[in-house]
């Protein structure tokens, strides 16, 4: 009987569990298994926490099921290999990518992972995630990444999701070219990232409007020129005051509520380009009564995680530090408090937490 027991406990693992709108707990689940033979299954040694396990949370996704393990983000080590998986073997240490991609349907082909046929974003929303001991990845060879020997894991992390999310959808979407003015609307994890990423391109002003003065001041650290509370300030008058009454290149909205895409409305110049990246949830108004004629663009995107390889290699140089995204730090069995810090970022004063097994 005691080894049956010890059996059945080594198959079980602790985990984060979505159970109804505003019902989570920190419990026990069975231990993923290999379903399918491109399938890996990885130890967990750090994950995050994102606003979108937020919006679960809170019910605005009533897709997701009860039970659901919530996460999108980590590294870890594989533990498993399905055997048609190639590219890695027991040991390795991997990147999970916060997209699923089978890279042989018509969209990953276009380097669309994010709208794959059998995969996209399912991982923590349609299938179990990564805020647990362990996580089931299908497709492994092109849903995981290699981390080179003697990494610091911690920055990794933010390579999941965050940093391709702020430069893919904001601004590689957003054409930021050298000498642009551009404003980054929303000073959370995503909007730093792509205020990091955008400093490749030498834009001459990165304005970064929000409403909380310690995540401004922290922007100004990261290379923002100008910063705007927009509680506290008129942020159309000051952007246009900043820019001879012009408006923004690119404008970057990273909050995802109407208010700030009509901002970006106000505040983009005739040629300009608005970068949505925001994850929306209510319908916004578009002025095509002020915006017919100004030769604008306007995208929208869900991270393709096409640039995570070029990503790797800039943080692997040093040429961007995203690990001064984390904030908060916490071990695996403290995911609750994680959470509780994360849902009260401002008044923690919190960005990314990073999450240790």
């Amino acid at each position: 009987m005691l080894y049956n027991h010890l059996t059945t406990k080594h198959k079980n693992m602790k985990a984060l569990v979505y159970y109804a709108p505003g019902k989570k707990a920190w419990d026990e689940k069975p231990k993923p298994t290999i379903k399918e033979p491109t399938d890996a299954v990885v130890k967990i040694l750090k994950t995050t926490i994102c606003g979108t396990d937020l919006h679960i949370i809170k019910g605005d996704m009533p897709e997701v099921a009860a039970g659901r393990i919530l996460g999108h983000e980590g590294v870890g080590i594989i533990e498993e290999v399905g055997s048609s998986v190639s590219n890695f073997k027991k040991g390795d240490h991997v990147i999970i990518s916060c997209v699923t991609s089978c890279g042989k349907c018509d969209y990953c082909k276009k380097g669309m992972y994010s709208h794959c046929e059998k995969g996209g974003w399912i991982l923590g929303y349609m299938i179990d995630g990564t805020q647990a001991e362990y996580t089931r990845i299908p497709y492994a060879d092109n849903s995981l990444y290699p981390i080179p020997a003697g990494s610091d894991e911690e920055a990794l992390v933010m390579l999941s999701d965050i940093l391709p999310t702020g430069f893919e959808c904001g601004v590689l979407n957003g054409q930021v070219k050298p000498g642009d003015t551009i404003a980054i609307i929303g000073a959370g994890p995503v909007g730093m990232a792509a205020l990091l990423t955008a400093q490749f391109y030498t834009p001459a002003e990165i304005i970064v409007i929000d409403q909380d003065d310690n995540r401004l001041a922290v922007a100004k650290t990261f290379g923002a020129t100008q910063t705007i509370n927009s509680a506290t300030e008129n942020a159309i008058d000051k952007v246009m005051a900043l820019t001879n009454g012009k408006g923004v290149d690119t404008a970057i909205e990273a909050v995802g509520v109407p208010q700030t895409f009509e901002l970006c409305e106000e505040i983009i110049c005739a040629g300009g380009h608005i970068a949505n990246i925001g994850v929306h949830g209510k319908s916004v108004t578009l002025h095509l009564e002020k915006l017919w004629d100004r030769n604008i663009s306007i995208t929208t995107r869900l991270v393709d995680t096409v640039t995570t390889p070029m990503l790797l290699k800039t943080v692997q140089s040093k040429r961007i530090e995203p690990k001064k995204l984390i904030t908060h730090r916490f071990k695996l069995d403290q995911m609750i408090e994680a959470y509780d810090t994360f849902e009260h970022a401002a008044k923690e004063k919190a960005l990314k937490v990073l999450i240790e097994n």
